[in-house]
């Protein structure tokens, strides 16, 4: 199962979903990579500030980057794409590579309209790979808030299915990131890793059923 998390904006979360999701799947007892595609190399630094971590980090932000992730892969059950802002052909690549994107969008209609590119660029790659699944995320939400609320009307004029766990704007998952740390690490019993847990475990449902329809059909 590969996922990446895109959009051509930049600070809609990626890098911290694609850490604490690859981290809840390593507590799952699963085989973890995240490939780190993205050239400000976030999600490398962080592992940086680690002398081990849950699961593997490989820094691969190239054009041409599918066919080696799809190659690293088969060596782990589990890869997350931590996709880069405004770099068309790595994230391209990024979406080859994957069996399901996740689009972060936050409370703005900037992240929305940044997401339009990355919707068809999806669409394009569904073409010839059908099997590929996304689901925009809602992400760094404000909670009880208008523009919270209205987030999902604004993304389901794109026409991809939006997942049903919202990630909340928290200081925690800044907190945790800055000192090296997963969510699980920094604050294990917080709102913010049972938001992760929901959402990690709403995207494994998705991929699984379209494996097992596929297996049926």
């Amino acid at each position: 199962m590969i996922i990446s998390f895109l959009n051509q904006k930049g600070g809609v979360g990626k890098t911290t979903l694609s850490i604490n999701v690859a981290a809840c799947l390593a507590r799952q007892g699963h085989r973890v990579l995240l490939i780190d595609a993205d050239k400000q190399s976030s999600a490398t630094t962080w592992a940086s500030l680690r002398e081990d971590a849950p699961f593997q980090v490989v820094s691969m932000a190239r054009a041409n980057m599918a066919r080696d992730a799809l190659k690293l892969a088969a060596d782990y059950t589990h890869t997350i794409i931590d996709g880069p802002p405004h770099a068309e052909e790595i994230a391209r690549s990024c979406i080859v590579a994957s069996d399901f994107v996740a689009l972060p969008i936050e409370p703005s209609g900037l992240s929305t309209w940044a997401s339009d590119l990355t919707v068809r660029q999806v669409r394009e790659a569904q073409e010839f790979k059908p099997a590929l699944k996304c689901g925009f995320v809602v992400s760094r939400k404000i909670g009880k808030t208008v523009i919270g609320r209205d987030i999902r009307s604004m993304a389901a004029e794109a026409g991809l299915p939006i997942l049903q766990t919202d990630i909340e704007q928290r200081v925690a998952f800044a907190e945790s990131l800055t000192m090296g740390q997963t969510i699980f690490e920094w604050a294990p019993d917080s709102a913010a890793t049972q938001e992760i847990d929901k959402l990690t475990n709403e995207i494994e449902q998705h991929v699984q059923e379209d494996v097992l329809g596929s297996a049926e059909a």
